[in-house]
Parts: structure tokens; C-alpha cells; sequence
């Protein structure tokens, strides 16, 4: 099978909101009146970002999730995507596994695959999206403020879980390693609560290189710091809920290093003003995703943390570092 062949039979659709779709030398989008375009990129290398022999159907997925989160973050809606695919061999089961999940989150978002490339080399995906915000209202990493509220919607780190046990580190029951794989390899992009939250938060970002170090990019653009209360965090993993059950016990020290630096949460961090507290509230119940309040900004620059009873924490989690 051919380049074009292969094109045509997994990745041409025809296009609903696009101007032009895949076929010519470029695709043409049209955002709507008083809207502006919000573009985001994201490469996944296997090796470095999966592992070999990962569900074709789950990387597909993964593969816009990623780039969908990009766009919750910016409080944009999705409207399009291109995608770039080397692959060592022309694999057709495989192909119609990743094509199906991709196109799958696709649909699911109203996300029309409009362009791309292929060629042949060592696996690797790069996906750029391209999404639709009323112009002035993207969410951003440069508003937050003194005496805002910290939040992060859903869970943190299960997916970092997972990774260790993949990797050898720990050990799963087989049922709560299911869970934790799935959200390490098929990740939910909060868009609906990146859209509702447009107005309410005073800034935002996605969590995929983990908590600490986003946060940071929150902290240095918009010139404050942050405390964030390490009892609330450590709750959000979800397989602590029910690790005494399954016969398993987490050493809190793992558990704060999943939480705070795991990375491939792909949940959103976000600030929101305390007036703004009962808005938080009505957004997550809106997009029904829940969203936890785990601290506040300050003045003074850095990043606090706190355990029981406000006592200091060492800050000694570090986040994934793509050249590391």
C-alpha cells in the first residue's frame, strides 16, 4: 500500500465545517465571526512517550486527547486537526486500530481531521489542532492573581501509576492496574469544562508533565507564587481510594510523587478568584467533571507546599523533563 493509499482508505473523511479538507496542498479553515483561531501542537515518540506494543486503538486516542487538552486549557472549542504519522512498516491492523481511535475522539468532539503527512521512520505522531475562542476570552497562564483559588479538575496520578508498575517499581492488583493503565494510555480531555470556565477562571492550563512543574509556567507568567495543601492532592488518586481492599499498600512518599510530579494526568490546573467560588462550582457541574480546590495563590513568588496540620513540606518532587 502507497502513501496516498493509505491516506485515502484510513484518514480521508469528508469535512462539515472546513473550508477545504484533505486533498490539496493546504486545508482551509474559516473561524466564525468575532472568534479567534487557537492552535496548539503535540509529538508522541514511541520510546520516549509510549511504549512499544501499546493498543493501537487506545494511542489513537491519546494521540488528540493530548492536543484536545491543549484547547481545553485555552478555554476553546475544537474544530479541526492535522496529523503528522512516520511509521516503520505499512501495518493494517494496526492502522485501523489508530485510525478508529483517533477518529472516534474526533467525532466525540466535532473534531474534523482536515490535513497531515506521512512517511516511513520510527513511530511518531504529531498532532496540531486547531480550535475557536471569543476573542478576549481564552484562558491563559498570565492572569492569575493574589488570593486566588488553586483548583485541578479530576484525578491525579493514576496514570504515573500505572507507569511504575508497567515499569517494574510496584506491584498492581490486576483490576486496579486496568484502571490506572486507562488513564495513562486514553486520557479524558476536559474541554467541556475548559469552555465553561471561559470568564470564571483567571487562568489556566493542562496537567501533562505533572502538577509542580505546570503550575510553575502559571507561577513565572503571571508573577506571584503558591501554597498548595499536599492533604487535598494526595487524595486524588483515585486507586488510593481502594488500595487497602485490593490487598496493596502505597507508601505516601509514592503517592505524593504521582500526585504532584507524575505527569500524563491531562487534567486541568486553573486559579479562579474566591468571589468566583459558587461559578467554579456551577462550571464543573455543567461539563460534569469535578474539580478540587487544593490551594491559593500568593505575592510572594515560589511554590509552597503543606502537609497535616499546615506543617512545611520539602519541595523535592520533580516534574517529567522531555530532554532529561
Amino acid at each position: 500500500m502507497g502513501e496516498f493509499d493509505l491516506i485515502a482508505r484510513y484518514f480521508t473523511r469528508p469535512v462539515r465545517r472546513a473550508v477545504l479538507g484533505v486533498g490539496d496542498d493546504c486545508a482551509l479553515l474559516a473561524p466564525a465571526p468575532g472568534m479567534q483561531l487557537a492552535v496548539s501542537s503535540d509529538m508522541l515518540v514511541e520510546g520516549r512517550h509510549f511504549f512499544a506494543g501499546t493498543d493501537a486503538y487506545r494511542l489513537g486516542h491519546k494521540a488528540l486527547a493530548v492536543n484536545l487538552s491543549d484547547l481545553a486549557a485555552c478555554g476553546a472549542r475544537p474544530l479541526a486537526f492535522t496529523l503528522a504519522l512516520a511509521l516503520p512498516t505499512v501495518d493494517e491492523a494496526w492502522l485501523q486500530g489508530f485510525s478508529a481511535g483517533l477518529l472516534a475522539l474526533a467525532d466525540a468532539h466535532g473534531c474534523e481531521l482536515i490535513g497531515g503527512d506521512t512517511t516511513q521512520g520510527p513511530l511518531n505522531i504529531c498532532i496540531t489542532v486547531f480550535g475557536e475562542v471569543p476573542a478576549g476570552q481564552a484562558l491563559l497562564r498570565s492572569g492569575a492573581r493574589a488570593g486566588d483559588d488553586l483548583y485541578v479538575s479530576g484525578t491525579l496520578g493514576d496514570a504515573r501509576l500505572a507507569l511504575e508498575a508497567l515499569l517494574g517499581h510496584t506491584t498492581l492488583a490486576p483490576g486496579m492496574l486496568a484502571a490506572a493503565r486507562q488513564r495513562l494510555e486514553a486520557p479524558t480531555p476536559r474541554v467541556a469544562l475548559g469552555q465553561a470556565l471561559r470568564g470564571v477562571a483567571s487562568s489556566a492550563l493542562d496537567v501533562s508533565d505533572g502538577l509542580l512543574g505546570d503550575l510553575g509556567h502559571i507561577l513565572r507568567a503571571s508573577g506571584v507564587g503558591a501554597c498548595i495543601d499536599t492533604t487535598e492532592t494526595i487524595k486524588l488518586i483515585a486507586a488510593s481510594a481502594y488500595s487497602e481492599s485490593a490487598g496493596g499498600h502505597f507508601d505516601t512518599e509514592l503517592l505524593h510523587q504521582c500526585t504532584l510530579a507524575g505527569g500524563d494526568d491531562y487534567e486541568l490546573a486553573f486559579t479562579a478568584p474566591v468571589a468566583r467560588r459558587a461559578a467554579v462550582a456551577a462550571a464543573a457541574q455543567a461539563s460534569a467533571t469535578p474539580v478540587t480546590r487544593i490551594g491559593c495563590i500568593e505575592a510572594t513568588p515560589g511554590l509552597r507546599l503543606i502537609g497535616a496540620q499546615g506543617q512545611p513540606m520539602p519541595q523535592r518532587y520533580a516534574s517529567f523533563d522531555h530532554f532529561a
